[in-house]
């Protein structure tokens, strides 16, 4: 495990998996699994819970814009699932697969749902850019046929991308040069990965930029048009507070991916050290943590979802209280009667 010479020449029963596995110190170890087990239940819990008020609600679950918040909270749910079981099982239990397909088939599903969580990021982007920069066509271009089609080609795409490695473009197969960072993946497929998350971000920053330069624009417009009291009005204020909601998600976003896609492109271009690539490892955890953030970041910005939380919780206090009302009121029968 002190060098990376023949990963090249890779083979399943020769591939060393244990080199893969940098976390030298039992300390390392639980605090892997601490801050894994931390984040993936309430990551679970939250977009469990984001889902829930989604497809509960008949106003929210038409709306495009909240079907592409529910495709965001899907991604991220199956994410911390499948995320979890397998770093811990492989970095913490220092678990390896029977196979090398059964490897990149957890691979490919922690891949899938990590792209289509950008994804889906960037079609929320473009659904508020279509919002702002043409709010009177809106309802025409953005329609649920549409928002729903929209995401069957996304899950799709990611889908088929996660999928190429254990199809056959993995260095095992083309005896091409292995990823220092994860088993059995070629280094050309690694870089693909990166360019298209870079592409995803850089497309989904360039709309919240146009979707700030417009909601900066109606804000100064409502300043100067305070008297006017509308549809027009209302319309432009949750289009600003939607805009900034998405704006915290984007700005979550790319501070805890950022690490992880810096030292990935380091190490296409040069060895990492174990200290490094024991950084890359903690730094994982980072995206399960924006996983986690996003739906707080809706249940504080968004209206609609904060007061669905809220019924849901004063729906569930008043079940306690009737079953705490019923079982006082057969305390007392009980009490009465045991006096007669």
């Amino acid at each position: 495990c002190k060098t990376f010479e023949n990963a090249s020449k890779c083979s399943v029963n020769g591939t060393p998996m244990e080199c893969f596995m940098v976390l030298s110190t039992q300390a390392q170890k639980i605090s892997i699994a601490t801050l894994c087990g931390l984040f993936g239940t309430l990551c679970i819990f939250e977009n469990s819970v984001v889902l829930y008020l989604i497809f509960s609600s008949p106003g929210t679950r038409r709306k495009p814009s909240y079907i592409f918040i529910s495709s965001l909270a899907l991604a991220d749910l199956l994410a911390s699932i499948i995320f979890v079981s397998s770093f811990v099982n492989f970095h913490v239990l220092n678990g390896t697969d029977s196979s090398k397909e059964l490897f990149l088939l957890k691979l490919g599903g922690v891949n899938t749902s990590f792209t289509a969580s950008l994804s889906s990021l960037l079609l929320t982007a473009l659904d508020r850019y279509v919002s702002i920069s043409r709010p009177s066509e809106y309802k025409l271009l953005v329609t649920r046929k549409r928002a729903w089609a929209a995401l069957g080609v996304l899950w799709a795409m990611c889908v088929t991308t996660a999928s190429l490695p254990i199809l056959g473009w993995n260095c095992c197969t083309l005896n091409s040069t292995c990823s220092e960072l994860f088993p059995f993946v070629d280094d050309n497929y690694l870089s693909s990965w990166v360019c298209l998350v870079m592409a995803l971000l850089g497309c989904i920053v360039y709309a919240y930029a146009h979707v700030l330069w417009r909601a900066h624009q109606h804000v100064a417009y409502m300043g100067k048009h305070q008297a006017q009291v509308g549809k027009q009005n209302s319309r432009m204020r949750m289009d600003v507070m939607l805009a900034k909601t998405l704006v915290m998600v984007l700005t979550v976003l790319v501070l805890c991916w950022s690490p992880v896609l810096i030292l990935m492109i380091y190490s296409i271009f040069a060895k990492l050290t174990n200290h490094l690539r024991k950084v890359f490892a903690f730094c994982s955890t980072l995206c399960l943590l924006n996983s986690m953030v996003n739906p707080i970041i809706y249940a504080l910005r968004s209206k609609e979802l904060f007061s669905s939380l809220r019924a849901v919780f004063f729906r569930f206090k008043r079940r306690l209280r009737g079953t705490d009302d019923s079982a006082e009121g057969d305390s007392g029968h009980k009490s009465s009667v045991a006096e007669t």
